[in-house]
């Protein structure tokens, strides 16, 4: 099993579908909830935690998304010729002038040739696997009670063949709703069309304001289709991945629970999307960082829950095997705790749009501003200290080169907005802030006897980090320092056409995966630099080694090219993004 999944969303809720149209992996009531559906970590156990549709006889199946859509079709066919075709999707559409996106997953089933048999097997679980809810059942519905979530499942199949999950001949057209505890305003079929009608326009409409590149375009729409999906769009928080303790490499012990928003990605995803012309997700982010900055006095942790909670403390789940057996499973994530000093330049970085982008609803104006030079005081004092660094390292502390390059930016970007706000004396202040802490990075984080920079202040390793050096403005791609680092790190964190994220051993000894962001950092740098034939190689590496439907995880094994770490990665498909935009050709050179 390569990670061959599938996700479908609405910005409130996703499931992961695996090739079969099993439902393996969906957190309710909200993308860090309780799984409901926990196969994926569950040891591949079939008896809880999956919702699955058993063809009898069965074959194969093919699988593809509706064209520029989150809507996933599975075509299941049995070894006497019947095929039965599965439409999942989340339903969202604008309803009465704001978005309508439920809790809810539906699953359409329509026979496509013959009257193929099959079961369907809605098999929820609660408390992480460890309980199987109690079941009611009504006249076209059953519910499924659990400690703190009630599940209605609606159809207009006999719900007696759903309840003993009998085998039978399916004919025509059903369609399934599991979703709140609640009746549906009107009959299921109709319900169904509409939601599937709409959600389908919806994203139709969604991608047709996206400023896409010439090429490779249905890539770049299925990556950011799943940023969109990542987005919990009732805060604004982003979440790194939609799953936990996927391992970063087989039996590792690298496994980490995803589902919250790190600023330091959630930056990237902001950014990405608005180079695509999806500002309504930058805005609202821009809404949960204010939130963020308002209730911290200018501390900020670097990864928070997807409703503002600084909380997560980390814990291992017993009643979950992991995936593929490989455990352990882990609820929370410990970075909630450490020192990152780069955060304070990811969250200066994400909000400056708000005060030159004339497209948004709320500029940013100096109550922002405010709150934002508290940040900047932070990174101002913080970014010669020790941190855990980009690679949130648990028990070692250094003074991270990528670090106080972020607190510089931090400050550089506020003497920006204090320019574009006419206040020439916080302009003056913050560049001479910007000036003292760049200095440093360059006398200290430089080791001129290797000519590149380095991990960390006065150090002597590599990590891919160094190459955004360039990215947020710190030195110039030309910069003989900065080609002198992509060289280094082309020699030494470079393994076959894959990137590492650093060539020192961490607290679990040295990494195994390649990081997949990390290749397409060297590949924009690449490009950068003037290397765009080679960087157009490696980024056609890249697509190929997406699962069969577009989709990315954290890492990738350099010598079978199989997907590990958690799924799917927003970093990674923020790094195809990125990349294609900078390697395409322009639109005049195409039209």
């Amino acid at each position: 099993m390569n990670l061959d999944l599938g996700v479908i969303g609405n910005s409130a809720v996703s499931a992961l579908i695996d090739s079969r149209g099993r439902i393996v992996w969906s957190c309710m009531p909200r993308l860090d909830g309780d799984p409901v559906f926990c196969r994926l970590l569950n040891g591949d156990r079939d008896d809880i935690g999956i919702f699955s549709v058993e063809l009898e006889g069965f074959a194969r199946a093919e699988q593809r998304y509706l064209r520029d859509t989150a809507i996933l079709v599975t075509t299941l066919f049995d070894d006497s010729g019947g095929a039965l075709e599965i439409a999942d999707f989340a339903p969202r559409f604008k309803q009465y002038g704001r978005s309508f996106r439920p809790m809810t997953l539906v699953r359409r089933l329509r026979p496509v040739r013959g009257a193929p048999r099959a079961a369907i097997r809605p098999r929820p679980a609660h408390s992480w696997g460890a309980g199987r809810p109690e079941r009611t059942r009504g006249s076209n519905h059953i519910r499924y009670l659990m400690p703190d979530l009630v599940l209605r499942c609606t159809t207009d199949a006999p719900v007696s063949y759903l309840w003993d999950e009998t085998p039978f001949a399916i004919e025509r057209p059903f369609d399934i709703v599991l979703g709140p505890d609640e009746s549906l305003a009107g009959p299921i079929g109709e319900t169904c069309r509409r939601f599937f009608d709409n959600t389908r326009d919806y994203w139709r409409e969604w991608r047709r304001y996206l400023s896409l590149p010439p090429e490779w375009q249905e890539a770049v729409i299925r990556a950011a289709i799943t940023l969109k999906l990542s987005n919990y769009e009732e805060t604004g928080g982003i979440v790194a991945a939609m799953t936990t303790s996927l391992p970063e490499a087989p039996d590792s012990g690298r496994n980490w629970d995803y589902r919250y928003c790190w600023l330091r990605d959630a930056f990237f995803v902001v950014r990405a999307l608005n180079r695509l012309g999806a500002t309504r997700t930058m805005e609202d982010h821009i809404h949960y960082i204010t939130n963020i900055v308002a209730a911290g006095g200018g501390r900020l942790q670097p990864v928070y829950g997807i409703a503002l909670e600084p909380d997560l403390a980390e814990s291992t789940v017993e009643s979950l095997a992991g995936y593929r057996g490989m455990g352990p499973v882990r609820r929370g994530n410990q970075a909630f705790e450490h020192v990152q000093n780069d955060v304070y330049g990811s969250a200066v970085m994400a909000a400056t749009q708000a005060f030159f982008d004339e497209r948004l609803e709320s500029p940013g104006g100096a109550r922002l501003f405010e709150r934002l030079e508290a940040l900047g005081a932070r990174a101002a004092a913080a970014f010669d200290k020790p941190d855990a660094g980009p690679w949130e390292y648990r028990a070692r502390a250094r003074a991270h080169t990528y670090s106080a390059a972020m607190c510089w930016a931090a400050c550089d970007r506020l003497a920006k907005i204090a320019a574009r706000l006419d206040r020439a004396g916080r302009a003056r202040h913050w560049r001479g802030e910007a000036d003292r802490i760049r200095a440093a990075v360059l006398a200290r984080g430089f080791d001129s006897a290797r000519g590149s920079f380095v991990e960390s202040f006065e150090g002597d390793s590599l990590d891919a980090s160094l190459l955004l050096l360039r990215e947020i403005g710190l030195v110039a791609p030309g910069d003989p320092r900065f080609l002198g680092t992509l060289d280094a790190i082309g020699r030494s964190l470079k393994s076959g056409d894959f990137l590492h994220r650093y060539d020192a051993p961490d607290d679990f000894g040295a990494p195994e995966t390649a990081f997949v962001v990390c290749s397409f950092w060297y590949i924009d740098a690449l490009a950068a630099v003037g290397r765009r034939d080679e960087a157009r190689a490696l980024f056609e590496t890249m697509l190929a080694c997406r699962n069969p439907l577009g989709l990315l995880s954290e890492d990738i094994d350099p010598k079978t090219r199989a997907l590990w770490g958690n799924f799917p990665q927003t970093y990674s498909m923020v790094g195809l993004i990125d990349s294609a935009m900078r390697l395409s050709r322009s639109w005049s050179d195409v039209l």
